[in-house]
């Protein structure tokens, strides 16, 4: 699967114009690709999720303290994939059926497959994620990370590293925002707390994982 700097390549936006009335414009003004899409899957699967996924607290190093967060996290992937990320590590629990068919239906909608996905599900708007990079060495370098949101919305925001330029987008139920290109390099993004947000919201991010030769 090819793709670009900044921006689908023509063949895929072409087949996303195809499957989805609310086709994702690029919301960065520059160094890479942020679309947002609404309504990506047909059926809510919030409850399946809630249910069948083998949710935990995340466990990370932070200040050389060991930290247990109150967002719950889970790291699932088509082969069990070692993951680390904020000095801890994760193997991948193997796609259920169910991952599997959310992975299939957004790989027709965008046009790029997934390896893995990381989940993670916050109880109300007094969980968030401060600004970060999804730049993990493990990940394959400038590959579209799938962003999936379910249940309530909260306020995503981008801040580019060089420039300070902000850009704010508020997630949806059922909606995706797909990251490409440069932005994992470029950008910082941050999923902000809110004391105004009282319903669960689950994120999945399907990404490539680097198998290696």
């Amino acid at each position: 699967m090819d793709w670009v700097f900044g921006h689908l390549n023509t063949k895929a936006l072409t087949h996303l114009g195809r499957m989805n009335d609310n086709i994702g414009l690029n919301l960065l003004p520059f160094d890479g690709g942020a679309y947002y899409f609404k309504n990506v899957l047909e059926k809510d699967p919030f409850t399946k999720l809630e249910r069948e996924i083998s949710w935990k607290p995340d466990i990370v190093k932070m200040f050389g303290k060991t930290i247990e967060t109150k967002r719950l996290t889970a790291w699932y992937g088509k082969k069990p994939f070692i993951y680390t990320y904020s000095g801890m590590s994760k193997t991948a629990i193997i796609f259920t059926p169910f991952l599997k068919e959310i992975e299939s239906q957004i790989a027709k909608i965008c046009g790029f497959t997934f390896n893995s996905c990381l989940l993670n599900s916050y109880r109300d708007g007094n969980e968030g994620m401060s600004y970060h990079r999804d730049n993990e060495r493990t990940l394959v370098e400038e590959y579209p990370i799938a962003s999936l949101s379910f249940g309530a919305e909260r306020k995503f925001q981008l801040k580019h590293r060089e420039t300070g330029e902000k850009v704010e987008v508020l997630l949806e139920n059922n909606s995706m925002l797909l990251m490409t290109g440069a932005i994992q390099e470029q950008w910082l993004h941050a999923l902000p707390k809110s004391k105004k947000v009282t319903e669960k919201r689950i994120n999945l991010t399907f990404r490539q994982y680097f198998e290696g030769k």
